[in-house]
């Protein structure tokens, strides 16, 4: 296990009213997805996907899709919980991609190389009955135009389910812009540290989903992970932001200027998240949104259809 993980939850009422770097939607436009990395932390980082799939209460799909997919772990956990539905996991990483096939050793799942803003739901087969994508939508700055397309693909009935990290403003991503803006290079570290624009607020999601489908969830949870540090060793939020966040930077710069921004970052790191006894305290706040459309059956007379939670 890797440490307790304890969740603070804060609901966002859903009413009208951020898997590549901006840019450039692959993954590996600027450095490639490493697996093992990303999945040192697989607990902490699975723990938001099954909060997400806790909110999903489709019974019997036939067409799942997990849309930025990753390593393919999660992914697998869908043909448990559904074992009669057509899984497909789609991901723009060959890494990623090559580890989930090593993973699904009874070939259960259909893995499909794909950036989100070039994937075709109409070349899936059939409607969709349940699309998710988990720590995604934040590589994919059109995402807020290309949801409305995903749900247009959704089986009457079907569920759209959506999780995004909401920490752009938390100290481990604040530091690494501070630390690249005052770096020779800086103008180069820009645009790989700039996405946090795709990150939309909670009502934002709300208002879009609700325009579609009057049956909408969103909701932010903020996971106080407990990382644990070995003293002497790298301090656990650097190992946790190479997976992720900081990938853009490092794709950027070569060996020794690398080496110089990780030993810079990572002393500001010390300072905002200083080790203690039990490890490192690590808030992190997510944004999830499942949505559901429509039913084809009308209503009867008198009656509506309209479910908002």
């Amino acid at each position: 296990m890797d440490g307790p993980t304890v969740p603070v939850t804060a609901e966002v009422a859903p009413h009208p009213g951020h898997g590549a770097v901006p840019g450039a939607v692959d993954h590996t436009s600027d450095a490639a997805w490493d697996p093992r990395q990303y999945v040192v932390f697989a607990g902490h980082r699975g723990r938001p996907f099954a909060d997400l799939l806790a909110q999903v209460d489709a019974r019997d799909p036939r067409l799942v899709i997990d849309l930025g997919c990753g390593p393919g772990e999660l992914t697998l956990g869908l043909t448990q919980r559904w074992p009669g539905a057509r899984v497909i996991g789609v991901d723009s990483s060959p890494e990623m991609l090559r580890k989930a096939r090593d993973l699904d050793v009874d070939g259960r799942v259909e893995w499909v190389e794909a950036a989100a803003e070039d994937w075709d739901p109409t070349g899936s087969g059939g409607p969709i009955d349940v699309l998710i994508t988990n720590a995604t939508l934040q590589w994919v700055p059109s995402h807020l135009r290309l949801i409305p397309s995903w749900l247009e693909r959704l089986a009457p009935g079907g569920t759209f389910a959506m999780q995004v990290p909401s920490n752009f403003d938390a100290p481990s991503h604040r530091l690494m812009r501070e630390v690249a803006a005052r770096h020779p290079r800086a103008d180069d570290l820009r645009p790989g540290l700039d996405r946090a624009q795709a990150v939309a607020r909670p009502e934002t999601y709300a208002s879009l989903l609700l325009d579609l489908t009057p049956d909408v969830d969103v909701w932010q949870t903020t996971y106080e992970h407990v990382l644990p540090a070995q003293a002497g060793g790298p301090h656990p939020v650097l190992e946790w932001v190479r997976g992720t966040g900081l990938r853009p930077v490092l794709g950027v710069l070569d060996d020794e200027e690398r080496d110089a921004f990780v030993a810079d970052y990572e002393s500001e790191l010390e300072r905002a998240y200083p080790r203690r006894p039990f490890g490192v305290l690590f808030p992190f706040t997510r944004t999830f949104a499942v949505a559901r459309t429509r039913r084809q059956r009308a209503p009867g007379p008198g009656k509506t259809e309209v479910s908002a939670r």
